[in-house]
């Protein structure tokens, strides 16, 4: 099939596009994939090959200084919702013409299109154009279900209620966003965004761990948990430089320190975060890696202790790591929790606040620390309750074999293929899916010299 995929936000929202790429381009597949973020160079500079094409949409998102702020303004926000819409307003809307224009290229050279749920210039295109569309959703507390809610679970009748008036609240903040481009095709509105814009009728897929994401009974039937979308790759997370092996041979265990896409870009926020997590770790007495981009501009010195690097390939460093420290982001946490790892989870936004309560519902960390109020004791505080506790490092090892055992990437790629292939006449196509894409569970990838990263 010729598949036209779309993506928007930080790695952590292209990186597992990246990863369903590859594994639709090795089962033969024909794969543009296009991206939007602040990091679209790096994607753009790898090297396309002939069934698998990198292109970006909207390149000039944002500069690191006019992020900075925005990301400052967003976490000092407490309402989720007004979190979320000064997102759209600020990094979402600028680009989005571009993003359409992308869309509807994609739509006119594919079978078939595959988005990210909040690209819905995609999603808008595909209906205009009558392309098949499949939605992917890299977190799972954006489905409503009276089984849960983001806020917490209270019991089917209030969770039903809160989702009331959770949708409520999503129509009124972003209805408006899909329909300026659907009156530009003389289509009608939107009734309500995620029943008729996030959610795919034909197949949507939940890009998380069965391990951490239960498929809730009330989800419709489009909807599938596939897992953890990862396939380590190092022209984007490079190797493990000499220095930080060593390190590592060094001594006891690290604590992995980092913000990923929300580490500051602005030299003093930088050495601000810097001195915050060199300080936790003297309070710890734990030793620690602290990531962070231009920590060589910022006057601090790596000793037997802290190791500072500006970047490092998770897939190698974090089973290394005695706990990881991060921001909650959807890739981060669920490679941490691959690797086998508790963490302590540093929330700047409200979906971050919910990859770390899922995380403390399985026991695999502590209650959430928000980014606004976090201090070196406090963090020191959650770092040497995690590390005190046996029980909570073997529970984090028991998740991260199980989720070891999966191949999110094998099964999206089977449910693709089950779903539209028969759109094509895909003779490739088996009539059933093998057991193990049934359960969400497949053995990962790694024999296959195309789903390895070499490393």
């Amino acid at each position: 099939m010729r598949i036209g995929m779309q993506t928007w936000g930080s790695h952590g929202d292209v990186r597992p596009f990246l990863a369903l790429a590859e594994g639709l381009h090795a089962a033969g597949h024909d794969v543009t994939l296009v991206v939007t973020t602040i990091d679209t160079d790096a994607y753009a500079r790898m090297a396309s090959r002939p069934g698998l094409r990198i292109e970006a949409a909207g390149a000039a998102l944002l500069g690191p200084a006019e992020a900075q702020g925005i990301m400052e303004a967003i976490y000092q926000v407490r309402d989720p919702m007004r979190q979320a819409a000064t997102l759209m307003r600020l990094v979402f809307a600028p680009v989005e013409d571009d993003m359409f224009a992308a869309a509807q290229r994609l739509c006119a050279q594919s079978d078939l299109v595959i988005g990210h749920f909040i690209v819905h210039p995609l999603q808008v295109a595909a209906q205009h154009a009558g392309v098949p569309y499949a939605s992917v959703f890299l977190a799972h507390g954006s489905l409503p279900s009276a089984h849960a809610h983001p806020l917490g679970t209270f019991g089917p009748t209030v969770n039903r209620a809160l989702w009331w008036l959770t949708r409520r609240m999503l129509n009124g903040a972003f209805n408006h966003y899909p329909d300026r481009l659907r009156r530009q095709l003389g289509m009608p509105p939107v009734r309500d965004i995620i029943d008729d814009a996030w959610v795919s009728p034909r197949l949507t897929m939940v890009a998380v761990s069965p391990q951490i994401c239960v498929r809730q009974p009330d989800w419709p039937a489009s909807v599938h948990v596939c897992g953890f979308l990862d396939m380590p790759n190092v022209a984007v997370e490079g190797t493990l430089p000499p220095d930080l092996d060593a390190f590592l041979a060094a001594g006891e265990a690290p604590v992995y320190m980092t913000l990923g896409s929300w580490t500051p870009e602005q030299p003093a926020a930088q050495r601000a975060t810097l001195a915050l997590f060199t300080e936790a770790a003297r309070l710890a007495g734990c030793r620690a890696i602290v990531q962070s981009p231009s920590w060589h501009d910022c006057g601090v010195v790596s000793d037997d202790r802290v190791l500072y690097v500006s970047a490092a390939p998770h897939h190698a460093i974090f089973p290394r790591c005695a706990a990881v420290v991060h921001h909650g982001g959807a890739g981060t946490t669920q490679a941490a929790t691959l690797a086998g790892k508790p963490s302590v989870v540093i929330a700047h936004i409200s979906e971050q606040e919910h990859w770390g309560s899922e995380l403390r519902r399985l026991g695999i960390a502590g209650k959430v620390l928000r980014r606004r109020d976090v201090t070196a004791a406090r963090l020191a505080a959650r770092i040497g309750e995690v590390l005190r506790q046996p029980d909570m490092a073997a529970r984090a090892a028991a998740i991260g074999a199980a989720m070891r055992q999966e191949n999110g990437v094998q099964v999206a790629v089977g449910l693709i293929e089950r779903e539209f292939g028969r759109d094509v006449q895909d003779p490739r196509v088996a009539a059933d899916l093998p057991a193990a894409m049934k359960t969400g569970v497949s053995p990962r990838a790694g024999t296959d010299p195309k789903l390895s990263d070499g490393g």
